[in-house]
């Protein structure tokens, strides 16, 4: 009997495909606007020659950084690929 043997094709697949946003989340645009307001407005005080002026866009920075981290502990941003849904 020719041709009667059945096989079999294992597939290896991985468990959950990576998500494709690549970011595009609102604690991301937030962070981000919030980084290049900051950035902004340190760059004006390079101009005006006030370094306090420097310091508060540094605090902006910082400020849409911690938020951005926030927000994606909320569930705004992209879940790391480590939790379990």
């Amino acid at each position: 009997m020719v041709g009667t043997t059945q096989e079999t094709e294992v597939s290896y697949l991985p468990p959950r495909t990576p998500p494709t946003n690549h970011g595009h989340t609102v604690a991301a645009w937030v962070a981000m606007i919030g980084i290049i307001v900051g950035a902004l407005v340190g760059a004006v005080a390079f101009l005006v020659a006030e370094p306090w002026v420097f310091w508060v866009g540094m605090g902006i920075v910082v400020v849409a950084l911690v938020v951005g981290g926030v927000m994606r502990r909320l569930g705004y941003g992209q879940a790391d690929g480590h939790r379990k849904d």
